[in-house]
């Protein structure tokens, strides 16, 4: 088995065009291809504000898959500590042999949560969205951001967040990283003034509502991703125009549509992201739409960020070998 440390993670894999478009193709593999995704597995840990979440998929052709382990624990932040932690095993598809471990502490996680972020933005949001809303001031709302940028040319930002400090080194470190004025605002500012919103949070009961939504806006809510998170009021997937989320199997039980009133109606107006990358259906058709992602995080997507930081990583080991 090939140890590989987060350090050597952070060297060669990064968030941009490439990484984007390794998640996207695992969305589409959703639906072109074959693909074996268990439920996820999850554990709460209520004495520590904490969470354990184990994601896993094997996709027909490819040769390994991966099992990611993630921890979300949200009172580290009185420790210093960030709140998300994890690793990734990859094994070999035909054998079942363990082929690597990636140590990657959460951060293979990040690139490839805040790619799906780019993805849903790339296929639904307006060619020309300007303005980002962010819910949120932690690790995925710096990313999310980022990531936007890749698919949109962004010329300001709008967060929200309830710690004064937080929000003033987030504007800080957005800022000095893209170069974009960003400002600090009530959460109906950042909705009713922005063109794309993104919500980072792990909230139990709604923070946007449905009055605040105007014609052209487009939502991508990545938060809500257990039964008791909520970030979205229910009137908002009912007013969007385009519904869409990552697969319907999970959005029964996470994320923001199983909090539907008629749920099965809901089910029914939903459309999975990788029908839209593949080409099936459409995703936003006019400026004026309402659309809204649901993103309650895939295996799919682990196992191809994971394979594709093995293969990396792989080929420059075997470069440095060679010297």
């Amino acid at each position: 088995m090939i140890l590989f440390t987060e350090e050597d993670i952070r060297k060669h894999v990064n968030l941009n065009a490439e990484t984007i478009q390794v998640v996207e193709d695992a969305f589409t593999s959703l639906a072109t291809k074959r693909v074996e995704m268990p439920p996820i597995m999850r554990i709460d840990i209520p004495a520590y504000n904490g969470e354990v979440d184990v994601k896993s998929a094997y996709v027909e052709g490819l040769d390994y898959f991966a099992i990611k382990v993630s921890t979300g624990f949200f009172d580290n932040f009185k420790l210093g500590l960030p709140s998300g932690n994890g690793l990734m095993m990859l094994f070999h598809s035909q054998t079942g042999k363990p082929e690597a471990l990636l140590l990657d502490n959460g951060y293979l996680t990040d690139i490839r949560t805040a790619a799906a972020g780019a993805v849903a933005t790339k296929h639904l949001a307006r060619q020309d969205a300007r303005t980002v809303g962010v819910i949120g001031t932690g690790s995925q709302a710096r990313y999310q951001v980022q990531a936007i940028a890749r698919v949109r040319p962004i010329e300001s930002v709008l967060v929200y967040g309830r710690d004064e400090g937080k929000a003033a080194q987030y504007m800080k470190d957005v800022e000095s990283h893209l170069g974009v004025k960003v400002e600090r605002a009530s959460p109906e500012e950042v909705v009713r003034r922005s063109d794309i919103v993104v919500t980072t949070t792990p909230a139990t009961s709604p923070i946007i509502k449905e009055e605040w939504l105007h014609d052209g806006l487009h939502i991508t809510a990545m938060g809500s991703d257990a039964e008791g998170k909520q970030e979205l009021e229910v009137g908002i997937l009912e007013k969007a125009d385009l519904l869409v989320c990552d697969v319907k199997s999970q959005s029964r039980k996470l994320g923001e549509i199983h909090h539907a009133l008629d749920q099965e109606q809901m089910m029914k107006k939903a459309v999975e992201i990788g029908e839209i990358t593949a080409g099936r259906m459409k995703g936003r058709v006019t400026n004026e739409e309402i659309t809204v992602c649901d993103l309650t995080g895939t295996g799919v997507q682990d196992t191809a960020i994971a394979l594709y930081t093995y293969n990396i990583l792989k080929e420059k080991k075997a470069r440095a070998s060679i010297h």
